[in-house]
């Protein structure tokens, strides 16, 4: 991957503000006013410490990293502002915007989602490769790209900060967009923690049970034990006692979800016991 930091040695040289472009693979949507407000104070007083990075386009230059620099840069009344021009093809701009704003966790948790969405599209990568390219784990990836399967009302209250990744990870319990968004919003509106969450699903999930549930009671220790798995695992698991034994039920999305729930069972050491007999 190229760089997206300029190399030492490389030439540098003043462009002018007006003259650059935003990258149009950049991933974040959201950048933070008050802190960007900051950084143009410290650039008023201290100049632009670190330069950009661009490309020579049709008209001008397009940043390929160091976008909140520029955007400062406008902020505290610059004029031109110290770069390095790379020569760099439209797929190798994507990856440094993408990979970049991953590593530096630059990203809101929806934006990351789609970043790595797009990269697994874009290069034909596995979640296996992914991981590797941005230096995360492979489930850290698969938790990630499940977000995706959120309702747009709830994609945008994890977006906004609303609500958590560890509320998201519960919703996502819920299949049906109209109780994932109904729960959402009692989330919202009561302020409920992730464990409250969690338990506002269970009781979603459990609200209309069969003629065969009806008659059973449900052991409260099997419940927690299934919250518990549920947390854990980052997906949905029922658990199904039976007269002398019973069955877990672990939901997957694809086999490279499978391939992340073995791993994570394999070091059940991760899941907490505190609950358990």
């Amino acid at each position: 991957m190229p760089a997206a930091q300029a190399r030492e040695g490389e030439p540098v040289q003043e462009i002018g503000i007006e003259e650059i472009r935003p990258n149009s693979f950049q991933p974040r949507r959201v950048f933070d006013e008050e802190k960007l407000a900051e950084l143009a104070e410290s650039v008023r007083v201290h100049g632009i410490l670190q330069p950009v990075v661009v490309r020579a386009v049709i008209g001008g230059y397009e940043l390929v990293a160091g976008e909140r620099r520029w955007r400062a840069a406008q902020l505290a009344g610059l004029s031109s502002i110290p770069a390095v021009i790379r020569e760099l093809s439209d797929g190798e701009m994507m990856e440094v915007a993408l990979i970049e704003n991953i590593q530096r966790e630059d990203l809101n948790p929806l934006e990351e989602a789609e970043a790595l969405q797009r990269l697994l599209t874009e290069f034909g990568l596995t979640q296996e490769e992914l991981a590797q390219r941005v230096g995360k784990s492979r489930s850290h990836i698969a938790n990630m790209l499940r977000l995706l399967n959120l309702t747009d009302e709830v994609q945008n209250n994890v977006s906004r900060g609303t609500i958590s990744m560890g509320h998201a990870r519960a919703l996502l319990a819920l299949d049906e967009a109209q109780a994932q968004v109904a729960a959402c919003r009692q989330v919202v509106e009561k302020g409920l923690s992730v464990r409250q969450t969690e338990e506002l699903v269970r009781e979603t999930r459990h609200k209309r049970p069969s003629a065969r549930q009806k008659k059973t009671t449900v052991d409260p220790w099997l419940q927690e034990i299934e919250t518990t798995l549920k947390h854990a695992l980052a997906t949905g698991v029922r658990i199904r006692p039976g007269r002398r034994g019973g069955k877990i039920e672990i939901e997957y999305y694809s086999t490279e979800d499978l391939e992340r729930l073995v791993e994570a069972l394999q070091e059940a050491s991760d899941i907490p016991s505190s609950n358990l007999r």
